[in-house]
Protein backbone atom coordinates (compact mmCIF):
# COMPACT_ATOMS: atom_id res chain seq x y z
CA UNK A 1 0.00 0.00 0.00
CA UNK A 2 1.50 3.94 -0.49
CA UNK A 3 1.88 6.02 2.09
CA UNK A 4 -1.91 7.48 1.38
CA UNK A 5 -3.46 4.44 1.92
CA UNK A 6 -2.58 4.45 5.54
CA UNK A 7 -3.39 7.94 5.93
CA UNK A 8 -7.04 6.90 4.98
CA UNK A 9 -7.11 4.11 7.14
CA UNK A 10 -6.23 6.13 10.10
CA UNK A 11 -8.57 8.98 9.03
CA UNK A 12 -11.47 6.42 8.73
CA UNK A 13 -10.50 4.65 12.04
CA UNK A 14 -9.29 7.77 14.43
CA UNK A 15 -12.18 6.62 16.89
CA UNK A 16 -10.94 3.44 17.06
CA UNK A 17 -7.33 4.25 17.58
CA UNK A 18 -8.03 7.39 20.08
CA UNK A 19 -10.19 4.55 22.45
CA UNK A 20 -6.88 2.79 23.91
CA UNK A 21 -5.19 6.15 24.87
CA UNK A 22 -8.04 7.78 26.25
CA UNK A 23 -8.79 4.38 28.40
CA UNK A 24 -5.13 4.50 29.05
CA UNK A 25 -5.02 8.68 30.24
CA UNK A 26 -8.01 8.81 31.95
CA UNK A 27 -7.24 5.81 34.62
CA UNK A 28 -3.73 7.11 34.92
CA UNK A 29 -5.59 10.47 35.83
CA UNK A 30 -7.70 8.97 38.10
CA UNK A 31 -5.24 7.06 40.21
CA UNK A 32 -2.29 9.67 39.83
CA UNK A 33 -0.25 10.32 43.32
CA UNK A 34 2.21 13.01 43.26
CA UNK A 35 5.47 11.32 43.85
CA UNK A 36 6.25 12.13 47.34
CA UNK A 37 10.09 14.40 48.51
CA UNK A 38 12.75 12.46 48.84
CA UNK A 39 15.82 13.91 50.80
CA UNK A 40 19.08 12.98 50.04
CA UNK A 41 22.55 13.72 51.96
CA UNK A 42 25.98 12.53 52.53
CA UNK A 43 28.94 12.56 54.57
CA UNK A 44 32.82 12.50 53.74
CA UNK A 45 35.36 10.50 55.74
CA UNK A 46 39.28 11.05 56.12
CA UNK A 47 40.85 7.25 56.58
CA UNK A 48 43.89 6.87 58.27
CA UNK A 49 45.61 4.18 60.05
CA UNK A 50 45.57 3.60 63.56
CA UNK A 51 48.26 5.64 65.22
CA UNK A 52 49.74 2.34 66.98
CA UNK A 53 50.38 0.97 63.39
CA UNK A 54 53.99 -0.32 63.16
CA UNK A 55 55.72 2.04 60.89
CA UNK A 56 57.61 0.68 57.93
CA UNK A 57 61.27 0.99 58.09
CA UNK A 58 63.84 2.26 55.69
CA UNK A 59 61.22 3.64 54.00
CA UNK A 60 59.57 6.85 53.55
CA UNK A 61 56.80 7.08 56.59
CA UNK A 62 54.17 9.19 55.16
CA UNK A 63 54.12 7.50 51.83
CA UNK A 64 53.24 4.63 53.23
CA UNK A 65 50.83 6.74 55.44
CA UNK A 66 48.84 7.50 52.66
CA UNK A 67 49.05 3.89 51.00
CA UNK A 68 47.87 2.56 53.89
CA UNK A 69 44.70 5.02 54.57
CA UNK A 70 43.57 4.03 50.52
CA UNK A 71 43.55 0.75 51.37
CA UNK A 72 41.39 1.10 54.41
CA UNK A 73 38.91 3.77 52.97
CA UNK A 74 38.62 0.87 50.06
CA UNK A 75 37.86 -1.97 52.59
CA UNK A 76 35.71 0.66 54.69
CA UNK A 77 33.75 1.52 51.61
CA UNK A 78 32.87 -2.33 50.71
CA UNK A 79 32.07 -2.81 54.31
CA UNK A 80 29.55 0.15 54.12
CA UNK A 81 28.14 -1.45 50.99
CA UNK A 82 27.26 -5.15 53.22
CA UNK A 83 24.65 -5.94 55.31
CA UNK A 84 26.33 -6.14 58.08
CA UNK A 85 26.85 -2.50 58.30
CA UNK A 86 23.19 -1.79 57.85
CA UNK A 87 22.30 -3.70 60.81
CA UNK A 88 24.96 -2.16 62.54
CA UNK A 89 23.36 0.88 61.74
CA UNK A 90 20.13 0.25 62.54
CA UNK A 91 21.06 -1.03 65.88
CA UNK A 92 22.65 2.12 66.57
CA UNK A 93 19.31 4.13 65.46
CA UNK A 94 17.31 2.10 67.74
CA UNK A 95 19.76 2.71 70.39
CA UNK A 96 18.45 6.60 69.78
CA UNK A 97 15.40 6.32 69.99
CA UNK A 98 15.07 5.50 65.99
CA UNK A 99 13.12 2.51 64.84
CA UNK A 100 14.37 1.30 61.40
CA UNK A 101 15.11 -2.23 60.13
CA UNK A 102 18.08 -2.74 57.84
CA UNK A 103 16.24 -4.30 55.36
CA UNK A 104 15.27 -0.75 54.43
CA UNK A 105 18.52 0.60 55.25
CA UNK A 106 20.17 -1.51 52.21
CA UNK A 107 18.40 0.20 49.81
CA UNK A 108 18.83 3.27 50.98
CA UNK A 109 22.50 3.92 51.90
CA UNK A 110 25.39 4.06 49.58
CA UNK A 111 29.01 3.86 49.38
CA UNK A 112 31.97 5.07 48.01
CA UNK A 113 35.77 6.10 48.09
CA UNK A 114 38.06 8.06 46.22
CA UNK A 115 41.60 7.16 47.74
CA UNK A 116 41.71 7.69 51.13
CA UNK A 117 38.69 9.70 51.17
CA UNK A 118 35.53 7.82 52.00
CA UNK A 119 31.67 9.11 51.39
CA UNK A 120 28.57 7.37 52.52
CA UNK A 121 25.18 8.83 51.00
CA UNK A 122 21.37 8.04 52.37
CA UNK A 123 18.59 8.76 50.20
CA UNK A 124 14.94 8.80 52.87
CA UNK A 125 12.18 10.33 52.93
CA UNK A 126 12.36 12.03 56.02
CA UNK A 127 15.13 14.33 56.74
CA UNK A 128 15.00 14.26 60.24
CA UNK A 129 15.58 10.25 59.86
CA UNK A 130 17.95 11.11 57.40
CA UNK A 131 20.22 13.04 59.23
CA UNK A 132 19.97 10.74 62.18
CA UNK A 133 21.37 7.34 59.89
CA UNK A 134 23.75 9.57 58.21
CA UNK A 135 25.05 10.26 62.39
CA UNK A 136 24.52 6.49 63.16
CA UNK A 137 26.38 5.80 60.01
CA UNK A 138 29.35 7.77 61.73
CA UNK A 139 29.19 6.56 64.94
CA UNK A 140 29.30 3.07 63.76
CA UNK A 141 32.43 3.49 61.22
CA UNK A 142 34.26 4.78 63.94
CA UNK A 143 33.49 2.48 66.94
CA UNK A 144 33.20 -0.77 64.94
CA UNK A 145 35.73 -1.30 62.28
CA UNK A 146 38.09 -2.65 64.53
CA UNK A 147 36.34 -5.78 64.61
CA UNK A 148 35.44 -5.71 61.10
CA UNK A 149 39.30 -5.81 60.04
CA UNK A 150 41.72 -7.88 61.79
CA UNK A 151 44.25 -6.50 59.89
CA UNK A 152 44.65 -3.66 61.62
CA UNK A 153 45.76 -5.81 64.82
CA UNK A 154 42.65 -5.13 66.82
CA UNK A 155 43.28 -0.96 66.73
CA UNK A 156 40.69 1.15 65.47
CA UNK A 157 41.47 3.16 62.40
CA UNK A 158 40.97 6.83 62.48
CA UNK A 159 37.75 7.89 60.57
CA UNK A 160 36.85 11.78 60.81
CA UNK A 161 33.85 13.24 59.09
CA UNK A 162 34.77 16.23 57.51
CA UNK A 163 31.10 17.24 56.81
CA UNK A 164 27.97 17.82 59.06
CA UNK A 165 25.51 15.53 58.48
CA UNK A 166 23.10 17.49 55.97
CA UNK A 167 20.23 16.87 53.47
CA UNK A 168 18.54 18.56 50.84
CA UNK A 169 15.86 17.61 48.82
CA UNK A 170 15.67 15.84 45.18
CA UNK A 171 13.27 16.17 42.63
CA UNK A 172 11.37 13.05 41.13
CA UNK A 173 13.08 10.66 38.77
CA UNK A 174 12.44 11.13 34.83
CA UNK A 175 10.93 7.70 35.00
CA UNK A 176 8.14 8.99 37.37
CA UNK A 177 7.59 11.75 35.43
CA UNK A 178 7.56 9.62 31.99
CA UNK A 179 5.48 7.09 33.19
CA UNK A 180 1.62 8.50 31.96
CA UNK A 181 3.05 9.99 29.15
CA UNK A 182 4.54 7.08 27.68
CA UNK A 183 1.92 4.98 28.78
CA UNK A 184 -0.49 7.00 26.39
CA UNK A 185 1.92 7.00 23.82
CA UNK A 186 2.17 3.46 23.71
CA UNK A 187 -1.35 2.54 24.11
CA UNK A 188 -1.80 5.11 20.93
CA UNK A 189 -0.02 3.11 18.45
CA UNK A 190 -2.31 0.52 20.24
CA UNK A 191 -5.02 1.88 18.97
CA UNK A 192 -3.19 2.56 15.35
CA UNK A 193 -2.61 -1.36 15.71
CA UNK A 194 -6.29 -1.98 16.16
CA UNK A 195 -6.89 0.40 13.01
CA UNK A 196 -5.56 -1.66 10.96
CA UNK A 197 -6.39 -4.82 11.98
CA UNK A 198 -10.00 -3.42 11.56
CA UNK A 199 -9.15 -2.47 7.81
CA UNK A 200 -7.61 -6.05 7.12
CA UNK A 201 -10.99 -7.51 8.41
CA UNK A 202 -13.40 -5.08 7.07
CA UNK A 203 -15.63 -6.49 4.41
CA UNK A 204 -16.69 -3.50 2.82
CA UNK A 205 -15.61 -1.80 -0.46
CA UNK A 206 -15.39 1.80 0.68
CA UNK A 207 -12.67 3.16 -2.42
CA UNK A 208 -13.01 2.36 -5.86
CA UNK A 209 -9.31 1.95 -5.98
CA UNK A 210 -9.43 -1.37 -3.91
CA UNK A 211 -11.94 -3.22 -6.44
CA UNK A 212 -9.38 -1.79 -9.44
CA UNK A 213 -6.30 -3.52 -7.52
CA UNK A 214 -8.44 -6.69 -7.76
CA UNK A 215 -8.76 -6.55 -11.39
CA UNK A 216 -12.40 -5.47 -11.72
CA UNK A 217 -13.82 -2.42 -13.77
CA UNK A 218 -15.62 0.29 -11.79
CA UNK A 219 -18.68 1.78 -14.29
CA UNK A 220 -20.30 3.93 -11.93
CA UNK A 221 -20.01 5.49 -8.17
CA UNK A 222 -22.77 6.50 -6.03
CA UNK A 223 -21.36 9.89 -4.67
CA UNK A 224 -21.57 10.18 -0.97
CA UNK A 225 -24.12 12.49 0.28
Amino acid sequence: MELRDYVNILRRWWWLILIPPLIVGAYGLLTYRAPGVTYSGAVRYTVGQPAGLAETVGYDPNYYRWLTSEYIASGVKDWARGGEFTRLVSAELAARGVEIPAGALRGAMAADNVRSMLTVYVTWPDPAQAIAILDAATAVLQTHNAEVFPQLGGLAAAIVPLDPAAVGPISPGLRSRLDLPLKVALALAVGAGLALAAHYLDPFVRERRELEAMGLTVIGEVPRK
